[in-house]
């Protein structure tokens, strides 16, 4: 129970999908468990959580990317 006197929020972890406490009383909320929390925390470590990016062939990258020229320009 929170301190409202209602039970504490139930929610899915995020880790494994078991339900778990979401109150203060949980250190590892929204995760069920310190494991989940780990597991996590060393997904996003290693890069596992990226956003997908479309390479569009005309684009340029970023000012310096393959430039074989001075950042002055050409000189």
């Amino acid at each position: 129970m929170n301190g409202a006197g209602r039970p504490a929020r139930q929610v899915a972890c995020p880790g494994c999908g078991e339900s778990a406490e979401y109150s203060p009383a949980n250190p590892w909320r929204p995760f069920c468990s310190e494991r989940c929390r780990l597991v996590d925390l060393g997904a996003w470590a290693s890069e596992a959580y990226r956003i997908p990016v479309k390479s569009d062939p005309g684009a340029q990258g970023l000012p310096g990317e393959g430039d074989e020229e001075s950042p002055g320009g050409p000189q």
